[in-house]
């Protein structure tokens, strides 16, 4: 099975346990760990600019990776997994949780 089809079908799991467990539109906890670097923590919070989002970092304790939280208010889960991947095509060595 192909990486874009796992992709896709994980997306469509992800997209109907948000209809079934919110309701919209709603407050969405992102969680995103890259490695420890300015510039892509600071890509992250431009992705969210002007969402009104309030954004966490903390550093591991060796320091190599930091963890981004975003809790922002998102209209529906169409607009969740659009920001899930705009982080992942934007932002280089991301891991989303």
């Amino acid at each position: 099975m192909s990486s874009d089809k796992k992709t896709e079908e994980f997306y469509n799991k992800l997209r109907n346990q948000l209809y079934e467990t919110a309701s919209w539109p709603s407050e969405y906890l992102y969680k995103f760990i890259v490695p420890t670097d300015q510039k892509k923590i600071n890509q992250i919070e431009d992705l969210f600019n002007n969402l009104g989002a309030v954004i966490t970092t903390k550093e591991s304790g060796k320091g190599t990776y930091t963890s981004v939280s975003v809790n922002v208010d998102m209209k529906d889960p169409d607009a969740v997994i659009t920001k899930y991947k705009e982080v992942a095509e934007n932002v280089e060595g991301v891991i989303s949780l």
